[in-house]
């Protein structure tokens, strides 16, 4: 009984706890225009606590290389 009282608890704690966020490379976040603008918003929205978060890291750096895409296809290049 007590086995069982254990394996219950132990699941029902799993349950509850917080699911690991998917972590998004650079290239994903190039690739999904609506989900890199999404990470940057809650980034910039609340920067003391997400800033150094790797989701906001790879979208800032994401976003930073696509504006130097866009910059260099609006210089001809």
């Amino acid at each position: 009984m007590r086995w069982f009282l254990s394996g219950v608890t132990t699941l029902l704690l799993a349950a509850c706890s917080q699911q690991a966020e998917k972590i998004y490379t650079v290239d994903e976040l190039m690739a999904d225009e609506v989900l890199l603008t999404k990470i940057i918003g809650e980034c910039r929205n609340n920067p003391g606590e997400l800033r150094d978060m790797p989701n906001c890291r790879n979208a800032e750096a994401a976003d930073g290389k696509l504006r130097l895409e866009r910059m260099g296809k609006a210089l001809g290049g």
